[in-house]
């Protein structure tokens, strides 16, 4: 990233970011294409844009334009952007296509509130143990605290 990058100015930002016209224009293509007319010119109209379009300039050189619209067609399939405040909805949208160019095509977006945890593993990398031992097991005799949480052995210290 160039170091005086300036967001204001869209055209001098698209260019030190290596954007040239026709690329751009082949960008706003494709978005246009995969979102509604609304959607897209909000995305396009913000200020993080020459970003997004840095990034959406790597994934074309990189597979072509199909690649591309594999990336930005996630976008509606991940409606989590469109749900809240009407006021926050541009916002969503930069992050969730954010989201959607870095990270593979092949990966299905789901958001962060929708993760699934696996109580085994959840519990594996607990730092406490249950209450009640197994049976057939002998409880540990000091409680289960991580190691950067335990008190100093006495005369650890430093002797004057």
């Amino acid at each position: 990233m160039p170091r005086d990058l300036d967001l204001g100015d869209r055209t001098k930002a698209l260019e030190q970011l290596g954007v040239n016209r026709l690329a751009h224009a082949a960008i706003v293509g494709v978005v246009k294409d995969v979102l509604p007319e609304t959607q897209a010119g909000l995305l396009v109209g913000h200020r993080q844009w020459p970003l997004l379009a840095h990034r959406m300039d790597q994934i074309r050189d990189q597979g072509g334009t199909a690649l591309l619209a594999a990336h930005l067609a996630r976008l509606g399939t991940d409606a989590t952007w469109k749900d809240g405040p009407s006021s926050t909805t541009v916002g969503r949208l930069v992050d969730a296509t954010l989201h959607c160019l870095t990270t593979p095509a092949s990966t299905p977006t789901t958001p962060a509130s929708r993760v699934r945890v696996s109580p085994t593993a959840a519990r594996s990398r607990s730092a406490t143990t249950p209450t009640g031992s197994a049976p057939g097991q002998v409880a540990p005799a000091e409680a289960a605290v991580p190691a950067h949480r335990r008190a100093a052995a006495p005369g650890a210290g430093r002797a004057r």
